[in-house]
């Protein structure tokens, strides 16, 4: 049996990023990934949005990495020239009355530490983005957008380059603990490995090795929901300035205007839950969006083409408030050295050097 210091399983943004910055101190550093290749399931499908981190609560792990990463991801793009753009973005009061959630919001942005936030009028709102109507602005100009496949592409060049192993199409089956570490099962294969350092990073898989581990994951509220959001497409708007966002429901940021880096225009995600990992899509929500991307932007049902769809981790029923990240030593469950990260979604994406940093100050 291979004996390798530290595993990393999942090869989304957040493992690549924690495989990165632990193989620059590491030794005998393994990343197992049960795809062909990396981030085939959230980390690319998302909004490809970089976060300010002023949702967030005071004090939780989703504001304190994601203000955090937000510094660290801007360095990582401009040292790698890796292409992307500080373009801000506007969350929109749609109504008079939804101008005291913008206050709310700025109010927990500074708390948050987040820089530049303002609130503006909807004159200034409209001298910005000229197509867009609304009651006045949250101005966050920390916000951007990035190629996160190029960023994932360069997080596992120079994870690789510093001696670390990606195995691709290497699905993890079985993990025992003993007792000075964890022996790994592979799908489809007698090979096992022992490991002393284990880090959970399997995406929306990550509470089934919580459990394979040996978790009980329905009494530590580590049992995810799949949260499916829908994206729509148009030809008709083109060049936004900056991306633009309504106020956010309990569940997601809503629907808002996307941007990519080539100036195209999409609508998205919306939320809803699903039983099954299934991108399949059609046309369900589409009313859903034409009635919502109309409260600040007028645009006809022709103008909106299915695009595409992600599904994101979410560690709450559907009545419940949204929890923070999990990303524990789980020690305290008899599991020494089992860094465990579940229900990373928003804004894991942005927060991904962050929790890298978090991660490594977590091993013992």
């Amino acid at each position: 049996m291979e004996k390798i210091k530290t595993t990393v399983i999942g090869a989304g943004i957040v493992g690549l990023s924690i495989a990165e910055k632990l193989s620059q101190n590491f030794d005998e550093l393994l990343v197992v990934e049960k795809e062909e290749s990396f981030g085939r399931h959230a980390s690319s499908r998302n909004s490809e949005v970089i976060h300010s981190g002023l949702y967030y609560p005071k004090g939780s792990l989703r504001a304190k990495l994601c203000v955090r990463g937000n510094k660290l991801l801007y360095n990582f793009l401009k040292k790698h020239d890796i292409p992307h753009r500080n373009c801000g973005k506007l969350i929109v009061a749609t109504t008079e009355e939804e101008k005291s959630i913008l206050n709310e919001l700025y109010k927990n942005g500074m708390r948050n530490n987040v820089e530049d936030i303002r609130i503006i009028s909807e004159e200034e709102a409209k001298g910005l983005e000229p197509e867009i109507h609304s009651h006045g602005a949250l101005h966050v100009p920390s916000t951007g957008i990035m190629d996160s496949h190029s960023v994932m592409k360069k997080l596992e060049f120079l994870t690789e380059k510093n001696g670390t192993m990606i195995s691709y199409a290497t699905e993890v089956s079985d993990i025992k603990k003993v007792k000075d570490g964890y022996i790994l099962s592979f799908k489809n294969d007698d090979f096992k490995i022992k490991t002393e350092i284990l880090i959970n990073s399997a995406g929306l898989w990550s509470d089934d090795i919580a459990e394979m581990a040996g978790i009980d994951i329905a009494a530590n509220n580590y049992e995810l929901h799949y949260c499916k959001g829908d994206y729509y497409k148009t030809t008709r708007y083109r060049n936004f300035q900056h991306l633009v966002y309504p106020v956010p429901t309990n569940i997601s940021l809503g629907i808002h205007i996307r941007i990519n880096l080539n100036g195209e225009v999409s609508f998205g995600p919306n939320a809803y839950y699903v039983d099954e990992l299934d991108y399949k899509i059609d046309e369900t929500y589409k009313q859903d969006f034409y009635e919502s991307i109309n409260t600040y932007l007028t645009i006809g049902k022709e103008d909106l083409h299915l695009d595409d769809c992600g599904i994101r981790p979410k560690l709450q029923a559907k009545d419940e408030p949204v929890k923070d990240f999990v990303i524990k030593n789980e020690k305290n469950l008899g599991l020494p050295n089992f860094i465990n990260l579940v229900g990373i979604d928003s804004p894991g994406l942005t927060a991904c050097p962050a929790i890298a940093e978090y991660v490594e100050e977590l091993i013992e």
